[in-house]
């Protein structure tokens, strides 16, 4: 066992708001015992909006300050779109491993059958040169359709909060893809934005069957289980949720939160 980390040391999990909860599901399926700190900066929600200079100043930021009054054994930015702008950055400022999101283009690519691909992100993700990289790399030879559909950031929200959404959001983000050239190839979809992952089973309703839907949460991870492979774990304290806003919307995501394991809430002073 690796001695030299402390077992009460925190998993970071960090995300604009509640998406990264789909990434919190893997890792708990990969490593039950350990303790987890999930932060979701909602002041600074959405960040899809943003410039990126402002999400690399925020991210860098409160990555810094949390690295220093919890000591994490390891970060997580649980947000393709905070990773895709940030993450080299705070790898450089931060003395801790940091692990990133990016758009599941590869396995997208091993998996689809017509070669043609669709990609829901935010709009800062989308334009994101990183993408560019994955998809020269990875889907050489595929098409890859990409549309910014920041409504479905806002509707995963409003579900974990048990509040209405407007089926036309996801109606939407289909037509999206589909109506552009090629679209009604498509037969996989990448959700590169770690709120998607929550909405699946109605983005699932609205493309209909044959297509499957992929998202790099599971490969998160496997890479966290093997950075941390070797330490020990030890949860002296329930698992706590911090917010760098408070306000009512907190009191109505204790279900959701409770259900990912993360019985205690706080706000980030």
């Amino acid at each position: 066992m690796d001695s030299t980390v402390d077992p009460a040391a925190p998993i970071l999990l960090f995300d604009s708001g509640v998406g990264g909860l789909s990434v919190l599901a893997e890792v708990r399926k990969a490593l039950p015992a350990a303790p987890v700190i999930y932060v979701a900066d909602n002041a600074g929600l959405p960040y899809g909006s943003k410039t990126e200079a402002q999400i690399a100043a925020r991210v860098c930021g409160l990555l810094g300050r949390l690295a220093e009054r919890y000591a994490p054994r390891l970060i997580c930015i649980a947000c393709n779109t905070a990773s895709t702008i940030a993450l080299g950055m705070v790898r450089d400022v931060l003395h801790v491993p940091v692990v990133g999101t990016v758009p599941a283009i590869k396995p997208a690519a091993a998996l689809t059958r017509t070669g043609t691909i669709g990609l829901l992100g935010t709009q800062a993700t989308i334009r994101q040169a990183y993408v560019d990289q994955l998809e020269a790399e990875f889907a050489q030879g595929k098409r890859l359709l990409r549309f910014g559909a920041p409504e479905l950031v806002a509707a995963a929200e409003a579900k974990l909060r048990g509040q209405p959404v407007d089926p036309e959001v996801y109606r939407r983000a289909a037509r999206g893809l589909r109506d552009q050239p090629g679209g009604d190839d498509i037969d996989t979809v990448v959700l590169a934005c770690t709120h998607f992952p929550l909405l699946a089973d109605e983005l699932a309703e609205v493309f209909g069957p044959g297509v499957s839907f992929v998202d790099g949460a599971a490969g998160i991870a496997r890479r966290i289980a093997f950075l941390t492979q070797g330490q020990d774990f030890l949860r002296r304290e329930p698992d706590l949720a911090l917010f760098t806003r408070d306000g009512e919307t907190l009191e109505t995501l204790r279900p959701a939160l409770a259900a990912a394991g993360l019985e205690r809430t706080g706000v980030l002073d």
